[in-house]
């Protein structure tokens, strides 16, 4: 018997079995010391893992730290800080993020070389290891504490993400959970975002890391705020194998269902951050179709999720659609304007090269709603591609014009 996954956006990392998690206020953020900001996330049972890391250069002390110990393709915890991130701090940065691992081997009793160590907020700042020593061993973690880990990992998000997913392969149900955050400098490939995923499915490490690859190209990389990329972000899968059953791999029964549900929690989380992000009003959804090849697709939407111009105009209910078709055709994609067909919250205002007559003042009423849908059909071949974005405001110059004030 196979039962389809479903998604949820109310339970987190510690709906798969045999992960917990906990958070406490350390005190490291400077605007608000009552504010959770040093969490772990622990698994009772090691775990095949992978991991996506920023493709900026310049990575952050824990990114590298990080990606030295995931490549072992085990951990068992993460241990993770929001209000200093770590980066461009030099040789001390990197002690600190050693440190930081060793504090949560040794107070989960696994080894350094298990831990993965996060931290977000404000570069260029030396972490205050002080108060991670004093709050460290104070962290309680509990099969009921996944939204406090999402909270501990929050900058300048406003709400806690989280999303999970079940499904069923042999009589065995088995579940994906996952947390974000991220809010500002967002950009593809990755951004200022953290996303630790958890499954009691025991899974191969080839296949992890390809399933993990997949569903960050449909969600998290087609995800765009502000064109951004930061020191610090990091996409991490954990599989604990606890709900027993057989290995996932590529040939698999549930090798469909595993990935399925996986993309489906990645999506969600995707989604929840473009609709949270710096001062954002709107979700903006591009879907576009009909592309010769995924690569026109991909890129094509994300070059209108990310115009500046089309994310004010949404901002200002404004349907100006000539900004679409301008992003479509700085984007690289093969396009022929005699066949583009364009969508504005369903509404055809451009029909294979032509433009459509319509009733603006309509539209943009249609257009003052919390999601605005827009629709690109190339008419060159079958590919397609949705990518997040959301609208342009003044509160998010405002946020990032005091972040550090």
């Amino acid at each position: 018997m196979i039962e389809e996954p479903s998604v949820k956006l109310t339970e987190g990392v510690t709906a798969p079995r045999g992960f917990f998690a906990g958070a406490v206020a350390a005190g490291i953020r400077d605007d608000d010391n009552e504010r959770l900001d040093l969490a772990l996330l622990y698994s009772e049972l090691p775990c095949t893992a992978a991991a996506l890391f920023t493709t900026n250069v310049l990575k952050s002390a824990p990114v590298r730290l990080s990606q030295r110990n995931v490549a072992s393709g085990r951990i068992q915890a993460v241990v993770a800080n929001s209000g200093c991130a770590n980066a461009y701090t030099g040789a001390q940065g990197m002690r600190d993020a050693e440190e930081m691992a060793r504090l949560a081997a040794d107070k989960l009793g696994i080894g350094e070389a298990d831990v993965v160590v996060a931290s977000t907020g404000v570069t260029g700042r030396p972490l205050p290891m002080e108060k991670i020593r004093a709050a460290l061993p104070s962290v309680a973690v509990s099969r009921t504490a996944g939204e406090a880990f999402a909270r501990g990992i929050m900058t300048t998000d406003r709400v806690p993400k989280q999303a999970s997913a079940s499904f069923t392969v042999g009589g065995i149900e088995y579940r994906i959970g996952g947390c974000a955050k991220g809010a500002g400098m967002v950009h593809p490939n990755l951004a200022t975002m953290f996303a630790f995923l958890t499954t009691d499915a025991a899974a191969d490490h080839a296949f992890l890391g390809k399933a993990l690859k997949r569903a960050a190209d449909l969600s998290f990389n087609m995800l765009t705020v502000d064109g951004d990329t930061s020191p610090s972000d990091m996409l991490l899968v954990m599989a604990n194998g606890a709900a027993g059953g057989p290995l996932v791999d590529q040939s698999s029964e549930g090798r469909l269902l595993f990935e399925e549900a996986l993309n489906g929690v990645c999506v969600a989380l995707a989604k929840s951050m473009a609709r949270d992000a710096e001062g954002a009003t709107k979700l903006i959804e591009v879907e576009v179709v009909g592309a010769l090849t995924e690569y026109d697709a991909r890129v094509a939407a994300r070059a209108v999720a990310g115009s500046a111009l089309v994310k004010s105009a949404v901002y200002g209910n404004d349907p100006n659609w000539g900004r679409v078709l301008a992003a479509v055709g700085r984007s690289g994609a093969a396009v022929d304007e005699s066949r583009i067909s364009l969508f504005w919250q369903e509404e055809r205002l451009f029909d294979r090269g032509t433009p459509v007559p319509f009733d603006k003042r309509a539209l943009g009423r249609a257009t003052d709603r919390p999601e605005v849908r827009i629709r690109v059909d190339l008419g060159a071949g079958k590919a397609a591609a949705t990518a997040w974005g959301c609208d342009l405001t003044e509160e998010y110059v405002r946020i990032n014009a005091e972040y550090t004030t």
